[in-house]
């Protein structure tokens, strides 16, 4: 048995940088920890927290190939994050623009959740705590 302590980070590239790291810090509220130009590749590197915690690498690079995600495809299906009030949540999106799907309940656990896509049609999920 390998002996995994926690998820290091997320990785996700984005096509357009300075949208994704303004819906990212702006919108989802992560702080930027570091933010690097590697002039060798044409690429940002930002690393982002949430609540001081390492969590997200959001990168840049030209010209990336899209990737499906809905219908359902293989590979990464969503990034979730628990919220305390799906609701007010959902408000605050819509502060921004931002359109949730409708609430929804988790049939096994009761709890409700909603999904957004990110600029690049990520599937972000807020489930309730």
């Amino acid at each position: 048995m390998l002996a995994l302590q926690h998820v290091h980070h997320i990785a996700i590239i984005g096509s357009d940088y300075e949208v994704s790291k303004r819906f990212y810090t702006e919108v989802l509220g992560l702080t930027v920890i570091q933010e690097v130009y590697r002039a060798e590749r044409q690429s940002y590197k930002l690393d982002l927290a949430l609540h001081g915690q390492y969590v997200i690498e959001l990168f840049s690079f030209p010209n990336p190939p899209a990737r499906p995600s809905r219908p359902e495809a293989t590979g990464l299906r969503h990034l979730a994050f628990a919220v305390a009030d799906v609701q007010a949540t959902v408000d605050a999106l819509q502060k921004h623009g931002i359109e949730a799907e409708p609430i929804r309940t988790d049939e096994l656990t009761g709890k409700t959740f909603t999904f957004i896509a990110d600029p690049d049609g990520l599937p972000i999920e807020f489930y309730a705590s």
